[in-house]
């Protein structure tokens, strides 16, 4: 470690051959002449053997910068701490060079720190405006509004999914302004909106009647019931065809599998009942379920029973037949039937 004036201090290093000069950077020596057991003297009189290079051309070789790689808060200090340098009396190609970035970039902080009114201010970092938004806040929320519990089929539109095109159109039907489908994009994510798969709801449902059953009507028909030493069981019915492939297999990519099924379309129809405490009956039969078949299979039911069954069904027109309805009544009271309102067929409470 040598030192010249006060304050300036070089550090030999033998693996590089360079001497390092404080923050001014790095003079490069030649290696091959370096030795380790050498004194030296100040760094004016190191002598012929070792070349210096000026510190200028040494950042330019060595240390280019891209600005584009710092934080605007970064970039703001050194664009301030450049200027300040160059007013306290040093070279601007000096301080641009400490810096590492091109030399034409000190002139443009300097022009712009030299605005009458601005000074420095011209130096600090300002938010980007970007491209401006089409679509006013309070226009965002209206849209938010349509979008959120609603049917694109309200507003005269023929899908019942929102998609960014369906929005798209809606703005522009209602606010006289086209947008496309990014910009949609970016205003529902702005909004708290994401594409999601929507659950089905039979369009007959009927909340109001729905509540009622949950409330009054089911518990009503539980304690009955029980007090009758019976059970109440929840029906329902479904159909399986021989030709119909369900899930999916496995196979080299871009050669679709086949699978092997019957020409002929063939189907059966299945019928279940469950309680609450986990008792079930099912059985199956063929072709479609009319009140006939309904009716033989609640006989198929009751067979050997002794305790009363409630039966809980949907309302399929099938099971609220007059012929229902007198096998009901032939059983004196050995099998009720009870039609929630407000369901439709294939909806169980």
């Amino acid at each position: 470690m040598i030192q010249d004036n006060p304050g300036r201090i070089y550090k030999c290093d033998n693996r590089k051959g360079w001497i390092k000069a404080g923050w001014l950077g790095m003079i490069e020596f030649h290696a091959e002449q370096w030795q380790s057991d050498a004194v030296y003297s100040p760094a004016g009189d190191l002598g012929d053997n070792h070349v210096a290079e000026s510190r200028s051309a040494r950042y330019r070789r060595k240390m280019r910068r891209d600005g584009r790689s710092f934080d605007h808060a970064t970039l703001e200090a050194i664009r301030l701490m450049a200027v300040e340098r160059v007013r306290e009396g040093e070279a601007p190609a000096a301080v641009i060079a400490s810096y590492g970035f091109a030399r034409t970039t000190i002139d443009k902080w300097l022009k712009a720190a030299a605005q009458p009114g601005l000074g420095v201010k011209a130096l600090r970092s300002r938010q980007a405006s970007g491209c401006p938004r089409r679509l006013t806040p309070r226009q965002g929320r209206q849209v938010f509004r349509w979008i959120n519990g609603h049917d694109p089929r309200e507003y005269g539109l023929e899908t019942g999914l929102w998609t960014r095109a369906v929005v798209a159109s809606l703005i522009e039907q209602k606010f006289g302004i086209r947008l496309g489908r990014t910009a949609v994009g970016d205003w529902l994510a702005r909004l708290g909106l994401t594409p999601q798969k929507p659950l089905q709801r039979a369009y007959q449902r009927d909340p109001a009647a729905i509540e009622q059953w949950h409330r009054k009507t089911f518990p009503d028909l539980a304690k009955q019931a029980k007090a009758a030493g019976g059970a109440v069981y929840f029906w329902d019915e479904s159909g399986f065809r021989a030709d119909a492939v369900h899930g999916r297999t496995w196979a080299v990519k871009g050669q679709t599998p086949v699978i092997e099924r019957p020409g002929q379309r063939q189907s059966i129809s299945a019928a279940s009942a469950v309680t609450a405490s986990g008792g079930f009956w099912y059985c199956t039969d063929e072709g479609g379920l009319s009140a006939e078949l309904f009716v033989s299979l609640l006989r198929r039911m009751m067979r050997n029973r002794v305790k009363p069954v409630h039966l809980v069904a949907d309302g399929l027109p099938a099971h609220k037949t007059a012929l229902v309805k007198a096998y009901v009544a032939s059983t004196k009271g050995a099998a009720d039937a009870a039609y929630p309102a407000g369901l439709c067929p294939g909806s169980q409470p």
